[in-house]
C-alpha cells in the first residue's frame, strides 16, 4: 500500500497566507479523503442463528405446546 498525504499542498493551494493561514473571507481548503482509514475487512462472519440453538428452541417450543395441549385435553375429558 502506498501512503497518500491527506494534507493540501500549500504551494498549490490558492488563498493561503505564508505560513499556511487563511485570510479573512476565504474558505479554507477541504480535506481530502483517506483511503487507508477504517478497519480492514479480514473476517466477515455469517449472520443468523446457528443450527444447534435454533433446533433446541424449536424442540423446546414443541414440547411446551404438547404439554399444554395434553393438559387441556385432560381437563376436558
Amino acid at each position: 500500500m502506498s501512503h497518500i498525504n491527506p494534507d493540501p499542498e500549500p504551494e498549490r493551494t490558492s488563498g493561503l497566507e505564508p505560513g499556511g493561514g487563511v485570510p479573512p473571507g476565504e474558505t479554507p481548503p477541504a480535506e481530502s479523503s483517506m483511503p487507508e482509514a477504517g478497519p480492514r475487512e479480514t473476517h466477515n462472519p455469517t449472520k443468523g442463528w446457528a443450527k444447534g440453538p435454533l433446533t433446541l428452541i424449536i424442540v423446546l417450543s414443541v414440547l411446551v405446546a404438547a404439554f399444554f395441549l395434553a393438559y387441556a385435553l385432560t381437563l376436558i375429558l
